[in-house]
């Protein structure tokens, strides 16, 4: 049980470290005027080839994506635009108000709106590789990356990716369902064991009457057990690190960065996320790496793994929806500056609170999606479906309420403060 504990406030702490690079990725955007620039060029397409030509386009393309059915109009329209916008704003909002990064909720929510696993998980990968390049000044943060580190962990990541990539389209051309329901699994699994312990944490604080912040940070110098004996064990070549902290730095086995870059490069394939959240985890808790450490190496590797993922293993294969991926850039850039700035005026407690309802949101989500799709590849009776649609209808609905309502709150918190946030400033 204590190790389930450890392992959620390590997970918990990931998630709030992807939700920092998120938040300072989005000032360094909106604070530059070059990357403003940069940002209506990328938009550019979408209002020249969709919105002023979207019916001559959607005329001229084929009516499906991949060769298999219709995954989501693979021309666009003013619909998919809108909700790829609300989306973007509402993992924005929970990047910057909850301090959690909001890009669990992006394929879920994607896939609720129509648009089928694979096709969200590459169109969220490449939102977060365009996201990067854009902010990749911010990287002067870049001296607390040990490079001998990152370059080594680079390694299992691009082949993590490869593989779990390489799985999702085997999947699809076995059959597309099938692709879905695993990338479905996958999010449940994930979300529900992230969930459950934003809950318990939740009250757990709540009980003790705690008001701390939802950005809390932990050092991390001090090593678990587990990062010891992986530290101990003398398997050339022996990669150093943390000597700006540790006299002499401290040293592990390239063997085990390859296997947890692997790890995580996996996770950034399968589930379109970027690996954030799982790399402060494994560096602090399994590897024993700094904190400060573990986040610069965190941001670099994102660069390289989103953008490795999104082009060479998505993008030409036809699975990335451009319109898409720059709605959600767009509105999550508005979201994580609206909820930044509301973390000022609330309660660390509420911020807690609302981190363990969202993301208990998107585990329902895709746990009341899943039954729909075990009928539909026959592992379920076939007088199962009413009812599993209802089930996806409903976890569909509650998802998108709660997100709504997260957002109307965080607005209405914005507004009612707008001067109190004016003279801080």
């Amino acid at each position: 049980m204590e190790f389930f504990k450890t392992w959620g406030a390590f997970m918990v702490e990931g998630s709030r470290a992807f939700a920092r690079w998120e938040v300072e990725n989005a000032r360094v955007i909106l604070g530059d005027r070059k990357r403003i620039w940069l940002l209506a060029l990328l938009l550019l397409p979408v209002i020249l080839g969709g919105w002023a030509f979207a019916d001559e386009i959607g005329q001229a393309l084929p009516a499906t994506i991949g060769g298999k059915e219709a995954y989501s109009p693979s021309y666009y329209s003013m619909y998919i635009f809108c909700v790829s916008i609300f989306i973007g704003v509402g993992a924005g909002l929970i990047s910057g108000c909850i301090g959690a990064g909001g890009g669990f909720i992006i394929a879920p929510a994607l896939m609720s709106a129509g648009v089928k696993g694979i096709l969200a998980v590459g169109t969220d990968l490449f939102h977060i590789f365009a996201k990067a390049i854009m902010g990749s000044v911010l990287h002067r943060k870049m001296g607390n990356v040990s490079v001998p580190l990152a370059l080594v962990f680079l390694i299992g990541a691009i082949i993590g990716t490869t593989v779990g990539a390489g799985i999702n389209r085997a999947l699809y051309n076995i059959n597309p369902v099938l692709s879905d329901a695993f990338i479905t699994t996958v999010y449940t699994v994930m979300l529900g064991f992230l969930g459950f312990y934003g809950m318990f944490d939740y009250f757990n604080a709540k009980k003790a009457g705690k008001a701390a912040g939802g950005h809390d940070t932990k050092e991390g110098a001090a090593m678990t057990g587990l990062a010891r004996k992986l530290q101990a064990v003398n398997l050339p070549p022996m990669v150093t690190f943390d000597q700006g902290l540790i006299p002499g730095g401290r040293k592990i086995s390239w063997l085990f960065l390859v296997l947890s870059g692997a790890l995580v490069g996996m996770a950034a394939g399968i589930m379109g996320v970027g690996g954030g959240f799982l790399t402060f985890p494994i560096f602090v808790y399994v590897l024993g790496v700094s904190s400060l450490t573990t986040v610069g190496t965190d941001i670099f590797q994102i660069v390289f793994t989103a953008g490795y993922g999104a082009i060479t293993q998505y993008a030409i294969y036809g699975f990335i929806f451009y319109t898409l991926a720059m709605g959600m850039l767009l509105g999550s850039l508005l979201g994580i500056q609206i909820g930044a700035l509301v973390t000022k005026v609330v309660p660390g407690i509420t911020i807690r609170g609302f981190f363990a309802l969202s993301v208990m949101a998107g585990f329902v989500n895709r746990f009341f999606a899943l039954p729909k799709k075990l009928v539909s590849m026959g592992y379920l009776p076939e007088t199962w479906l009413g009812a599993t649609k209802m089930m996806d209808k409903i976890g569909m609905y509650l998802f998108f309420i709660v997100i709504t309502l997260f957002g109307l709150w965080v607005f209405s918190a914005f507004f009612k403060n707008i001067k109190v946030l004016k003279g801080e400033a």
